[in-house]
C-alpha cells in the first residue's frame, strides 16, 4: 500500500512539469509571458517581477526632452530676461509705512469697533 502511494507520488511529481525561465530575463518580459498564459508563476515569483519592475523600466515622466541648441546661448538668453525684468516698473509697489503714521499704544488698549456684518 505505501509502495503503491510512493509510486502515486512520484508520477504526478514527474508530470508535474515546471517550465524553466530563461537565465537573465527581466520582470517586464517575464510578466508579460505570464498573462499571456505562456509560463506558470508562483505568487513568489510574481511577487518579485512586480516589485523589480520599477527599478528595471523606467517611468515616461522621468525623462526629459531638450532642444537646446547649445548651454552658453540659453544661459546668455536668461541673463538678458533677468536684466530686461530689473529694468521694467513695478506696476503695484508696496506700501511704506512712516514713523509717524503708526498707531500709538494708548490707542491699541481701547476696544476695537465692531464693523461685522449681518446678512
Amino acid at each position: 500500500m505505501v509502495d503503491a502511494i510512493n509510486e502515486l507520488l512520484d508520477r504526478i511529481e514527474q508530470e508535474i512539469v515546471q517550465p524553466d525561465l530563461p537565465e537573465g530575463i527581466m520582470a517586464l518580459p517575464l510578466l508579460q509571458m505570464a498573462y499571456r498564459g505562456k509560463v506558470q508563476l508562483t505568487p513568489q515569483q510574481m511577487r518579485a517581477a512586480i516589485e523589480a519592475l520599477p527599478f528595471e523600466v523606467p517611468k515616461l515622466s522621468a525623462t526629459a526632452h531638450t532642444s537646446m541648441d547649445s548651454y552658453p546661448a540659453a544661459l546668455e538668453r536668461a541673463l538678458e530676461r533677468i536684466e530686461r525684468s530689473k529694468s521694467t516698473p513695478i506696476l503695484n509697489p508696496p506700501k511704506t509705512i512712516e514713523h509717524e503714521q503708526l498707531v500709538s499704544a494708548a490707542e491699541l488698549k481701547r476696544p476695537f469697533p465692531r464693523n461685522y456684518r449681518r446678512f
